[in-house]
C-alpha cells in the first residue's frame, strides 16, 4: 500500500510516551509496587500477547488484510501491548526498590510512610507516599515527587511544614506517621 494512504496516527503508535522525569534519576518503588509491575509485564508477555498473535495469524490467513477487522485491530492491539511491554521494562530497569518497613516505628516521614496531617483550617487528611508508578490518588496515595510529599518528607510528628500552592502557602502539621510492619514480624 502506498504511504500516501496511511493514517497520520499510524506513525504515532510506535512512539513511547515520555517517561515522567525523575529527580536525581531515581525511580523509588515499594516491593509491592515492583511486584505489580512485574505481574503486569509477565501477564502481557505470557498470556495476552500470544493470544493476540494467534488471532492476527488466523486473520492473516483469511486473505485480504486491507478490510479484515480482526487483522487490523489485532495489529493495533499488538503495537499497544509491545509499547506497554517496553514501557514496563524501562520502568523496572530504572526502579530502586525501597522497603518502607525498615522505618517501622519511626515518627519521621520517609518514602512509603502513611502520614496524617492537619491544615491551618483544622481539616485532617491522610496520604501514603509511594512511587511514581504505583501512586493512586483515588486511594490516598501520592508520588514521592508530588509537592505535598516533598513538603512532608523528613518532617516528624508535631512538625509544621509549609506547602506552596497557587492559592498561597498552606501550613500543615504532621499528626501521625505509620509504616507497614516488617515481614518477618
Amino acid at each position: 500500500m502506498n504511504k500516501a494512504f496511511t493514517k497520520e496516527s499510524d506513525a504515532d503508535d510506535d512512539e513511547l510516551p515520555e517517561l515522567p522525569r525523575i529527580a536525581g534519576g531515581k525511580n523509588y518503588i515499594t516491593p509491592a509496587g515492583y511486584r505489580a509491575l512485574e505481574v503486569e509485564l509477565l501477564q502481557l508477555i505470557d498470556e495476552e500477547r500470544p493470544k493476540v498473535v494467534e488471532v492476527v495469524h488466523w486473520a492473516a490467513s483469511n486473505g485480504d488484510r486491507s478490510e479484515n477487522g480482526d487483522y487490523l485491530y489485532g495489529k493495533k492491539r499488538l503495537r499497544e501491548i509491545d509499547r506497554r511491554i517496553r514501557f514496563l521494562t524501562k520502568r523496572m530497569e530504572a526502579a530502586e526498590v525501597v522497603d518502607p518497613a525498615v522505618h517501622h516505628g519511626s515518627d519521621q516521614v520517609y518514602f512509603g510512610a502513611s502520614v496524617t496531617y492537619c491544615d491551618q483550617n483544622g481539616r485532617e487528611e491522610r496520604i501514603a507516599i509511594m512511587g511514581i508508578d504505583e501512586a493512586d490518588a483515588s486511594r490516598g496515595q501520592v508520588s514521592w515527587i508530588a509537592p505535598i510529599a516533598r513538603a512532608l518528607l523528613k518532617a516528624r510528628v508535631g512538625d509544621e511544614v509549609q506547602l506552596p500552592t497557587p492559592g498561597g502557602v498552606r501550613v500543615l502539621e504532621v499528626l501521625d506517621v505509620e509504616y507497614p510492619p516488617p515481614r518477618d514480624a
